[in-house]
């Protein structure tokens, strides 16, 4: 129910950051129930209680509206990120050594790809959203801060599972098998095709088709 403010102040005039904050509020639940595509100005516009020419005000462009909710999607996957692998991230801090520092790191990739991928199934619109860079201006409003950081982990962490490896570039490939099996999995193409309940055999062979297998 909609409650009108004491003031008698229409809702385009709350404050700047006020607004603005509702307008990406409305578009990360805008994206949550319906999806990327539904990501409208009009419809962002109404669920947040303005004027569909509001928006403009606080984001000029449709792209860059859509890249202040993908930047929350980043921070919330970056935060699960965090907490799953601790303050120190890709670090261990050079306690370990040798083989040990080298399978320490296999088990926090495992860790990060299944937050990933939890992330993703449990987010399939947030989770589209965030990697359309056809949608995103990812060079603007500090989404660059928010997602990078998060392939540095995936890179340090490479790094140390295989120290004579291209870092960046197996952490790429990686990358990009986790999307795909996360895109698939949302689609129901892998169920079909593997007959696998989850996703955590195809991680560990993931895992293993860029690390090298281990014996289990």
């Amino acid at each position: 129910m909609h409650v009108e403010k004491s003031s008698g102040e229409a809702p385009d005039r709350a404050p700047e950051s006020g607004l603005r904050d509702r307008l990406v509020q409305a578009g990360v639940e805008l994206v949550t129930a319906e999806g990327a595509d539904a990501l409208s100005l009009r419809e962002i516009a109404r669920r947040a209680g303005v004027s569909h020419g509001a928006p403009r005000r606080y984001f000029p462009t449709h792209l860059e509206l859509l890249s202040a909710i993908a930047r929350r999607g980043f921070t919330d996957l970056g935060d699960r990120a965090a907490a799953a692998l601790g303050e120190n991230g890709g670090e261990d801090g050079g306690e370990n050594g040798g083989e040990d520092r080298s399978t320490d790191a296999r088990d926090r990739l495992g860790t990060l790809g299944r937050v990933y991928l939890d992330f993703a199934l449990a987010n399939p619109g947030m989770y589209a959203l965030m990697f359309r860079h056809d949608l995103l201006r990812s060079d603007e409003l500090g989404l660059r801060d928010t997602s990078l950081p998060l392939f540095g982990v995936l890179v340090d962490l490479v790094g140390q599972a295989r120290p004579s490896a291209n870092a960046r570039l197996v952490a790429g490939a990686l990358w990009a098998n986790l999307h795909g099996i996360a895109q698939l999995w949302i689609w129901g193409s892998l169920q079909l095709a593997t007959g696998a309940a989850d996703f955590e055999p195809l991680l560990r062979t993931a895992l293993d088709a860029h690390l090298g297998q281990v014996e289990r």
